[in-house]
């Protein structure tokens, strides 16, 4: 085993442990337990107490490496290795009981993603890859979709929730591929959007106003599945997930024009 894999074998266990937590607490969960981080973004208490879980779990394992993380429950530094984490992405599918949520990890090295996780919490699956290692799903190698015509195709995304000035850029886009492909949906967990890219079930995907936390696994999944992630204008370096498009190797750079099209206007 790599190093890389040795470690990517260990934070697919931190995750299936935090989410049983996070599945043990949603029968416990009521509306008073959700805060506002602002319009549209919902914290709770299961979000901050899975990203400790994480951060104590993981920081023994890498004890030099630093985090960026999404509740802030960390303080946040520099370091040449930084873990990338979403203790629940998709807070609202969770509070609504709605699957699916998932745990998201990525380590970074650099401008390099050199390990990637992601935990289905309610179906208890695990997506994982590791710098030149593959992607894989609880042991089964995963490859992205052998689509080769966007009208073949079935699109993911995710509505724009608190950042509404491309909206109107968004809804075009949005209706352009409900009328020329298989369908779109939206499942409420970009890091399940990307997984899902990753393993074939979606052929492509993009979004806007995401951030590193919630995208940064999931391109590595894609990737070492053998699809490409950029951002609109085709960068694939330093994706934040202010921009992110993805699909399968053969329909992408058209997908990706497309999206750039709609979305630049």
């Amino acid at each position: 085993m790599s190093d890389y894999e040795n470690i990517c074998m260990e934070v697919c266990k931190i995750a299936a442990e935090t989410g049983r937590f996070i599945s043990n607490e949603s029968g416990k969960f009521e509306a008073e337990d959700i805060k506002s981080k602002g319009i549209h973004d919902y914290v709770t208490y299961v979000d901050i107490e899975s990203e400790k879980m994480l951060t104590a779990a993981l920081g023994a394992l890498l004890p030099d490496a630093v985090f960026i993380t999404e509740e802030e429950t960390i303080s946040q530094e520099k370091g040449e290795l930084c873990w990338i984490i979403d203790p629940l992405d998709g807070t609202t599918n969770f509070m609504h009981g709605l699957a699916p949520y998932s745990i998201s990890i990525a380590l970074a090295g650099g401008d390099k993603i050199l390990v990637g996780v992601v935990h289905n919490i309610a179906t208890r699956e695990t997506f994982y890859a590791w710098h030149k290692g593959g992607a894989w799903l609880d042991g089964e190698a995963i490859k992205v979709s052998l689509t080769t015509r966007i009208e073949d195709s079935l699109i993911a995304t995710g509505f724009p929730y608190k950042d509404f000035n491309s909206l109107g850029k968004y809804l075009t886009a949005f209706e352009y591929f409900i009328r020329n492909t298989h369908g779109v949906r939206r499942m409420g967990s970009a890091a399940i959007d990307l997984a899902w890219v990753a393993c074939g079930k979606f052929d492509a995907f993009f979004e806007y106003n995401l951030n590193k936390w919630d995208v940064s696994a999931g391109i590595l999944l894609i990737r070492e599945a053998g699809g490409i992630a950029s951002d609109f204008s085709g960068n694939q370096v330093c994706i934040d997930g202010s921009e992110i498009v993805a699909a399968n190797n053969l329909i992408f750079e058209e997908f990706r024009a497309k999206v750039n099209t709609f979305m630049a206007k």
